[in-house]
């Protein structure tokens, strides 16, 4: 195991934030400073690569946010936690933040305690995305026995990164398992319709049946203390949640690189990933599409998750019945859903039930 200190650095134009949290986090973590934008950015680019970054928003010359929007154009910088120092605290601050890349927000002052928190927390959550890359290596042997029994190195990347899914993320265990199904229900039953027999062949099918366990992968980078909330999330919690689709398709990006793959279950993994929480009348996330914007595996995929949402209990709440969230699925036709793809549900609900038995978490 690597013991070696993760290395932050932080910026900010004024001297005495600068010392204290340097005093905050000198014996854990090794310490960079840069004292305006500009100076973080030239450091990055002759330097190596931070673990962690502290950013102020409010700099003269080149602000916080722009400073994180040029960070994210670097792919070696596209992973690493960047939170932002700031004494702005409104919704539409933290949705700037949020839209440039930023991983979280600290409002000034800040207590060491909370500091180290959330430095921990992230550096945490970035290990899990790191790991993928060092998996890829150290298990090279391994994957080589496994394209054989599966076909494909894609299938083995997505078999990896899905179990750890299950060991972070998941909730209830079998929620992979059944929306794997529910999609593979779905897409057979749509792909009997004109409009998408098609798109629809058993190839294809076969890419999005795998590429639905990966749809919340960027769970991985959402907060403990949000992710494991007994109950439901407050605004601010929200829009951090519900970065998890951006994340998720990035992590995917970062396997694709670290494996040398290109295109093919992938491809749809980062599709499903980034788009499943959006909606057909485009008030969906995390960018709003509408209609067939949507690509058709997240279509799919948003009734398959939301079924499984509604009709498994959570701490917060009990599990619906299925009579009660098929009528969820049906009258969101138009609005949340693909009419056709709830017309396909509709004529198999059924089966979904069946399924929901079978691998009941219970």
């Amino acid at each position: 195991m690597n013991h070696a200190k993760k290395n932050i650095l932080i910026v900010d134009d004024t001297i005495q934030t600068l010392r204290i949290f340097y005093e905050f986090l000198k014996d854990e973590y090794d310490i960079n400073i840069a004292t305006s934008g500009e100076a973080a950015l030239k450091r990055v680019e002759i330097g190596s690569c931070p673990d962690l970054i502290l950013l102020d928003v409010v700099m003269p010359g080149v602000n916080g946010y722009e400073v994180c929007k040029r960070l994210r154009e670097k792919a070696e910088l596209r992973h690493v936690p960047i939170i932002f120092l700031t004494g702005k605290s409104s919704d539409e601050d933290k949705k700037r933040g949020l839209e440039v890349g930023g991983t979280d927000f600290l409002i000034k002052p800040v207590g060491p305690d909370l500091l180290l928190a959330q430095v921990k927390t992230h550096l945490e959550a970035k290990m899990y995305v790191d790991s993928l890359s060092n998996r890829a290596n150290s298990l090279e042997k391994e994957f080589d026995k496994r394209v054989k029994e599966l076909g494909s190195i894609q299938d083995v990347a997505l078999q990896v990164m899905a179990s750890l899914v299950e060991t972070r993320a998941n909730e209830t265990s079998g929620h992979m398992l059944r929306a794997q199904h529910y999609v593979k229900l779905l897409s057979l039953e749509l792909s009997k319709h004109s409009s998408y027999k098609a798109q629809l062949d058993d190839f294809t099918i076969n890419v999005y049946i795998k590429s639905a366990a990966l749809h919340d992968i960027g769970m991985f980078r959402i907060p403990h203390q949000i992710l494991l909330k007994p109950g439901e999330l407050d605004s601010d919690e929200f829009a951090i949640m519900k970065t998890h689709t951006m994340l998720g398709r990035d992590a995917i990006e970062l396997a694709e690189i670290s494996l040398g793959i290109e295109g093919g279950a992938l491809t749809t993994a980062k599709e499903i990933a980034l788009s499943h929480q959006e909606k057909w009348d485009g008030s969906g996330y995390p960018h709003g599409l509408r209609g067939e914007e949507i690509p058709l595996s997240a279509r799919i995929m948003a009734v398959a998750d939301v079924y499984d949402a509604l009709t498994t209990g959570r701490v917060y709440r009990p599990p619906m019945q299925h009579d009660l969230a098929s009528e969820v699925i049906i009258e969101g036709a138009g609005s949340h859903f693909d009419p056709l793809i709830v017309s396909a549900f509709s004529k198999i609900k059924n089966e979904f039930r069946l399924i929901a038995e079978r691998f009941s978490d219970e």
